[in-house]
């Protein structure tokens, strides 16, 4: 389902561990760019998709915790690992607490490094299209939790956007978006992404029921009111996901 050639973002202020991983991770067919502190690597992530981000703790200016907090608010499907010589209990927590999703210690193990970006890569790839910005927090979160790389886009704009970069293997749709409906999106990912599995979503189910019966005979895979069934949404998506 994901990209052929995945994508790796390296970012550490040391020049020779750069290289030697873009080298390394390159001759396995990954397509790699790298930067040497954080604000050269969050221009990168504005004009480039990464599926996964390697991210040094301790970098001048800006550590890797702060660069993925930014790099989460543009470009929220981007798995980070954080490599760092300084690992404890405390920096596990406070990576947790960004999102990352593992910790490294230096010296890198480069075969656990290279099975952890590879573990990353097969996670399901999740897209969640609401204005809510809140709300999609909280799915971030809840997806991030049960291993779901998570993409999330506030508008139609956004979620073609993103349809164009991934492929995606459940996209969950609210009905209810700023300059159109959830139909507008449905009907870019059969054009797109036909393999994806869709789930319309909505908090106004009298007002919205036309339009997701609609949906429903336009292919939609399945619908999940809000306030949501924690337990139900997640096996739902889990029932669609393959």
């Amino acid at each position: 389902m994901n990209q052929k050639q995945p994508y790796l973002l390296i970012v550490d202020d040391e020049i020779d561990t750069c290289a030697n991983l873009k080298d390394i991770f390159t001759d396995l067919g990954y397509q790699v760019d790298v930067a040497y502190d954080g604000l050269s690597a969050l221009e990168l992530v504005k004009t480039h998709h990464y599926d996964v981000a390697l991210l040094d703790l301790k970098m001048p200016g800006m550590d890797g915790l702060e660069l993925y907090r930014r790099i989460r608010q543009i470009s929220a499907c981007t798995v980070a690992v954080i490599v760092t010589a300084y690992a404890t209990s405390e920096t596990a927590r406070a990576a947790l607490a960004a999102g990352a999703w593992r910790i490294l210690a230096k010296p890198v193990d480069f075969n656990q490094l290279l099975g952890l970006v590879g573990e990353a890569l097969e996670q399901p790839l999740v897209l969640v299209v609401d204005d809510d910005q809140e709300l999609c927090e909280s799915l971030w979160d809840l997806f991030r939790e049960h291993s779901y790389r998570t993409c999330l886009a506030h508008n139609i704009r956004e979620a073609d956007q993103s349809l164009k970069q991934q492929q995606h293997n459940v996209v969950l749709i609210d009905m209810k978006l700023p300059e159109g409906h959830g139909g507008d999106v449905l009907r870019l990912v059969h054009e797109g992404n036909p393999s994806a599995r869709t789930i319309v979503i909505t908090g106004y189910r009298g007002e919205m029921e036309e339009l997701v019966q609609q949906a429903v005979a336009s292919g939609a895979d399945a619908v999940c009111y809000k306030p949501f069934d924690v337990k139900q949404l997640l096996s739902t998506v889990k029932q669609l996901e393959k």
